[in-house]
C-alpha cells in the first residue's frame, strides 16, 4: 500500500447532507484520522464527530454541527470552512466562483429543488449532475443561492451492473487505502479481478433446476435459476470492500488519480469483451473528468438520498420468491447485506444526521475483529432496522418513502410482484399527509407511470415473468394499490401534493385529479430519470406513441385500470418537437410559488433545457 504521507487527506467530500436549523450534518472521507470540526461564517457552534475507519488508510467522517445560542438562520446562504484541529484544509476546489468558501442554504420555505436517479458511471450519455453543478454556479454568479436541496432518489450507484474497467479500479482503491475485508466467501471465483472479467455471473448461486417449479419451463428445460436477476451481472459486486470502493469511485475525483485509471491496460479478453472494456474506460473516464463539479455541487447544497434497487441488486424484494432463494442462501444473503451496509454507511447516515442510523455504528465497528469483518450478528440489526424512510419539516412538508424494505408481498403466489409499501407504512403515509395543504413525496417508483408500459410488464408478470422486466409499479399489488389511491380520494388530504420519482430511465409530467368528489386536490407526478442514464430512444418514441392512442381520455381502457376513478393529465413539453416521455439524460429543477408547482424542467447532461407545459388542454 501506498504510504499515508504520500495520500491526499481528504478523498471525498465535504457533503453537506442533512441540513435543519437545529444541526446541520457534514460527511466527508479522509485518509487519515483526526479532530475535524466545521466551523461557520459568522455564526457560533459546536461540532460532534463520528469517526468510522473502514481501511487502514480510510476514514468516513460525519460532524453534526449544532448552533450555540440560536437555531441557525434558514433560506439564507450560510458560508463554512473544515479544519483539523488548528489547520484549515483546503476548499477551493468547492467554492462557487467569485467564492472563498463553500456554502449552502438550510431550507425552510422551499423555491427550488433538483431531483434526480439513476447515475451509471459507464452508461455513455454524460453525468446530469455536472449540469446541475453549472447551473447552481450561474445562479451564485447571479447572487441567488439556486437550489434548497438536492434529492437523489434511488440508484446512486450501479452495485448489479458494474464495468470491467470500473472492477479493476475496485481492486485498485481497496489496495491503495487498504479497506478491511470480509472472509471469502464460497463462491470459487478466481483470485485476480482481471480474470473474473464478464464472468462472475457464472460463479453466483443459483437455484437448481430440480428445485424450480414444475409449472414454469425452466426445470422443463433443466436450466437452472440464478439468485441474482440482473441482466448484467457479468462484474456483480461481492464483497464489502468492493462495495465501499464503488462509492468511493463514485463521489471521488482524487481516487480515480490516485489509481493513474487512465493507464489501465485491457486484459486478455475475448474480441466480443475487448471492445465493450474499452467502451467503458471511455465513459469512466468522462465520468471520472466531471467528478470535481459534482463534488462542488455536493459541497454545495443539502443533498438527501433514498436507495433504490441497483444500490444493493437489480429486483431487490420484488417478490416473496426473490426474498425467499436470497435470505436462506448464506452467499446469496451476504452480497445483498453488503450492499445494505454500504448504502447506510455512505448514503443513509446522512438523510437524518445520525438521529436512528447511529444507533447501528457500535454493532458495527464491533463486527471488526482486527483482521476482517464479522457480520453475522450485524446482520440481523440492519435487516431488522425500521428507519430508512424521513421527513423534512419544510414548506411545504418532504416525504421520502423507503419502497425496498417494507414490502406487502403476495402471500397467495410468491412469485407475484410484492407491493411497494405494506399496509402499516401506508397507512403511516396517509397520516403523514393529513393536515397538510401541500406535501412533497419522494416515491422511488413513480406511483402515477406510463399506462402502455405497465400494461406490457402486467403480461409479462401473467406469464411468470416478473423479474424480466421490473413489474415494480405501485399498481401490480392490489392491495397497496387501493389502500394508495383511496388515501389519494379523501376529503382532508392536501390541495397539492408532488410525487418526484426515478427508476424508469425516462422523465414526464402527469398531474393527477380524482373524478368523483367536491374536494379540489391535485397531484403532480413529476419523474426525472436518469441522471447518466437512458431508456432506448426509439422504443421509447413508440410506447410514447402506444400510450397516446391505447389510453387516450376517451378510450376505453381507462377503466379497465386500477386508477379509473383519477383523471390523468399527461403534459407535453414546451417547443419544438412537442414529446410526452423524455428519453435524455437529465436532472429536474422544480420551482415552487407558495409551495405550488410553478415550473418543471429537466436539465440536461449537455447544458439544454427542457421544460413541461402544466397548463391544462
Amino acid at each position: 500500500m501506498t504510504g499515508v504521507s504520500n495520500l491526499p487527506q481528504l478523498i471525498m467530500g465535504p457533503m453537506v447532507r442533512r441540513a435543519d436549523p437545529h444541526q446541520v450534518c457534514f460527511q466527508f472521507v479522509t485518509t487519515r484520522n483526526s479532530d475535524y470540526r466545521i466551523e461557520f461564517e459568522g455564526l457560533e457552534s459546536t461540532c460532534q464527530h463520528e469517526v468510522i475507519q473502514l481501511g487502514e488508510a480510510l476514514f468516513l467522517h460525519y460532524v453534526i454541527a449544532l448552533p450555540i445560542s440560536q437555531p441557525f438562520g434558514v433560506d439564507s446562504l450560510i458560508y463554512y470552512s473544515l479544519h483539523d484541529r488548528d489547520k484549515s484544509l483546503d476548499l477551493s476546489a468547492f467554492c462557487y466562483e467569485r467564492a472563498d468558501f463553500p456554502a449552502f442554504v438550510i431550507p425552510n420555505r422551499l423555491d427550488k429543488i433538483l431531483h434526480g436517479s439513476c447515475r451509471n458511471p459507464h452508461h455513455p450519455a454524460k453525468d446530469s449532475l455536472v449540469a446541475a453543478d453549472t447551473w447552481q454556479n450561474e445562479q451564485r454568479q447571479s447572487l441567488n443561492a439556486g437550489a434548497d436541496l438536492l434529492l437523489l432518489s434511488g440508484d446512486q450507484v450501479y452495485a448489479d451492473d458494474v464495468a470491467g474497467p470500473m472492477l479493476l479500479a475496485i481492486e485498485k482503491i481497496i489496495t491503495l487505502f487498504g479497506i478491511f475485508i470480509e472472509p471469502p466467501l464460497k463462491l470459487n471465483l478466481p483470485v485476480c479481478f482481471s480474470e473474473q472479467l464478464y464472468s462472475r455471473h457464472l460463479y453466483l448461486p443459483k437455484v437448481p433446476w430440480q428445485n424450480r417449479s414444475k409449472w414454469g419451463v425452466g426445470y422443463w428445460l433443466k436450466k437452472d435459476e440464478p439468485h441474482f436477476s440482473s441482466l448484467k451481472a457479468e462484474n456483480h459486486l461481492v464483497h464489502f470492500q468492493e462495495f465501499i470502493a464503488l462509492y468511493i469511485l463514485n463521489f471521488s475525483a482524487v481516487s480515480w488519480q490516485l489509481i493513474d485509471f487512465a493507464q489501465t491496460d485491457c486484459p486478455t479478453l475475448p474480441p466480443k469483451h475487448a471492445t465493450q472494456f474499452q467502451l467503458e474506460k471511455d465513459a469512466l473516464l468522462g465520468f471520472a473528468d466531471g467528478l470535481n463539479k459534482t463534488q462542488r455541487l455536493f459541497a454545495n447544497v443539502s443533498t438527501l438520498m433514498m436507495f433504490d434497487d441497483h444500490d444493493v441488486t437489480d429486483d431487490w424484494n420484488l417478490t416473496a420468491g426473490w426474498e425467499h432463494a436470497i435470505y436462506q442462501h448464506p452467499v446469496s444473503r451476504r452480497i445483498v447485506n453488503n450492499g445494505l451496509i454500504s448504502y447506510w454507511l455512505m448514503q443513509g447516515i446522512g438523510n437524518d444526521a445520525g438521529e436512528k442510523t447511529l444507533s447501528l455504528l457500535s454493532a458495527f465497528t464491533e463486527s471488526f475483529d482486527g483482521q476482517t469483518w464479522q457480520f453475522k450478528e450485524f446482520d440481523k440489526l440492519i435487516l431488522n432496522f425500521n428507519y430508512w424512510h424521513y421527513e423534512l419539516n419544510t414548506i411545504p412538508k418532504v416525504v421520502v418513502l423507503d419502497t425496498r424494505t417494507h414490502r406487502w408481498r403476495n402471500e397467495q403466489n410468491f412469485n407475484e410482484p410484492s407491493g411497494l409499501l405494506d399496509w402499516e407504512r401506508l397507512t403511516e403515509l396517509e397520516e403523514s399527509l393529513l393536515s397538510h395543504d401541500k406535501v412533497i413525496i419522494v416515491s422511488p417508483a413513480p406511483v402515477f407511470g406510463v399506462k402502455s408500459i405497465e400494461a406490457i410488464q402486467a403480461m409479462f408478470n401473467f406469464c411468470g415473468q416478473p423479474l424480466l422486466v421490473d413489474v415494480e409499479n405501485w399498481m401490480a399489488h392490489e392491495g397497496s394499490a387501493k389502500k394508495l389511491l383511496d388515501t389519494f380520494r379523501r376529503e382532508d388530504t392536501p390541495k397539492e401534493t408532488l410525487i418526484l420519482s426515478g427508476d424508469v430511465h425516462y422523465s414526464f409530467c402527469f398531474s393527477v385529479q380524482k373524478r368523483f368528489g367536491k374536494h379540489k386536490n391535485r397531484i403532480w407526478q413529476l419523474t426525472a430519470s436518469g441522471i447518466k442514464n437512458e431508456f432506448p430512444r426509439k422504443l421509447i418514441n413508440v410506447l410514447d406513441k402506444l400510450d397516446s392512442i391505447l389510453y387516450a381520455p376517451k378510450s376505453p381502457l381507462n377503466f379497465f385500470t386500477k386508477r379509473w376513478q383519477m383523471e390523468v393529465d399527461k403534459h407535453q413539453t414546451k417547443g419544438d418537437g412537442q414529446k410526452y416521455l423524455v428519453s435524455n439524460a437529465a436532472i429536474s429543477l422544480i420551482e415552487l410559488n407558495d409551495g405550488l408547482l410553478a415550473k418543471y424542467e429537466l436539465i440536461h447532461a449537455d447544458n439544454q433545457i427542457t421544460e413541461f407545459d402544466l397548463n391544462d388542454h
